[in-house]
């Protein structure tokens, strides 16, 4: 297997070494400081470095590791000089590139990985183990492409996610784009009612809630831009809610206590969600599809909205190139579930 990165940072070292160490693949890197590449060889995250991306060569999987206002350049770039490879891309943001790039062989990707120390000195083997990689594949999305990819970014450890590029954003502006910017205000509000006085002792609350104020400012303007309209609507939202809880504190509201539970609940259900499906059985269910653009990308979405991840897959034709089999591993306990999601996408389904 032969892997591009363009962009080698802290994710794209990270995959390079991973790819390297777990899948055996050879690994070619460019990125735009030449410092960067040197520390990317000397870690192991790359094999070779190129001066552009024209001397890449070949690949079977691209990924643009860049900033977010340069990924429609970058993409568009590889799918151009690779095609023969699945082109992917990192970044936190996926409604506008995917609109913006028509070739067939890309297929956008977020994985849920990070840390706070950024660069490739700080990119290590394991940062996506068990973690979800969201994949945004389009309706002419060729299923070998995305069984490719897909089974690429299980290898590095990590979990990858069907979901359309517009619930992908929302749920970005919801979960991580917004506590950014709440992290923000809350240490301007705390900085404007001390006056510029030293901050008294604070509880944990105060750091655990402002630990990413401030996060990489080129970054995180970028993403903040790119996902504007998502982030605004959740805003909205999120004034109508204090709108509601100062209604109930003017009132002297016995409900606050309610509010509270409420809060506490919510937040043990979202925590028993996210911690489902990892590891544990799994059940291999099998459909009949016609060979035709658009059928995988349709289940892997349809499975994702419900919240079923697909562990692994595999695409074999029949004699006739009209029809294939898809092979599907979920989890044990969503197995029947799938099977009559993908049925009734019309496509014949059942446990093997």
């Amino acid at each position: 297997m032969r892997v591009a990165l363009v962009g080698v940072g802290l994710i794209g070292g990270s995959v390079g070494m991973a790819a390297r160490r777990r899948l055996g693949a050879h690994v070619v890197g460019w990125n735009r400081s030449p410092a960067a590449l040197e520390i990317a060889l000397r870690r192991g995250a790359i094999d070779e470095a190129v001066a552009s991306i024209a001397e890449i060569g070949t690949a079977d999987i691209a990924i643009a590791g860049v900033a977010v206002d340069a990924l429609p350049d970058v993409v568009r770039a590889l799918c151009e000089a690779l095609p023969d490879a699945v082109v992917t891309d990192v970044g936190s943001t996926k409604g506008a590139l995917v609109e913006a790039i028509e070739h067939p062989n890309f297929i956008g990707g977020h994985p849920l990985a990070g840390a706070e120390a950024t660069g490739v000195a700080h990119a290590r083997e394991d940062l996506f183990e068990d973690a979800t990689w969201y994949l945004t594949p389009r309706d002419e999305s060729a299923g070998v492409l995305y069984e490719r990819l897909a089974r690429f970014i299980a290898g590095l450890g990590a979990v990858p996610t069907a979901i359309a590029p517009g619930d992908h954003d929302r749920l970005m502006a919801a979960v991580s784009h917004l506590p950014h910017v709440v992290a923000n205000l809350l240490v301007a509000q705390a900085s404007d009612a001390v006056g510029g006085e030293m901050l008294p002792a604070t509880g944990p609350s105060f750091r655990d809630a402002t630990r990413v104020a401030g996060a990489n400012p080129p970054l995180w303007g970028q993403i903040y831009a790119a996902n504007r309209a998502a982030l605004a609507t959740q805003i909205d939202d999120l004034v109508r809610r204090l709108g509601e809880v100062r209604g109930l504190l003017e009132a002297g509201s016995a409900d606050l206590a309610v509010w509270q539970e409420a809060a506490a609940q919510q937040r043990r259900a979202l925590l028993e969600v996210g911690l489902a499906g990892g590891g544990g059985a799994v059940r291999e269910i099998r459909a009949a599809v016609p060979n035709k653009p658009g059928v995988v990308a349709q289940i892997a979405l349809a499975l994702g909205r419900a919240g079923i991840n697909i562990s692994d897959m595999s695409l074999a034709p029949e004699a006739d190139n009209r029809t294939g089999v898809i092979a599907l591993w979920v989890g044990a306990a969503d197995a029947d579930r799938a099977i009559g999601l993908v049925a009734g996408l019309g496509h014949p389904a059942d446990a093997a």
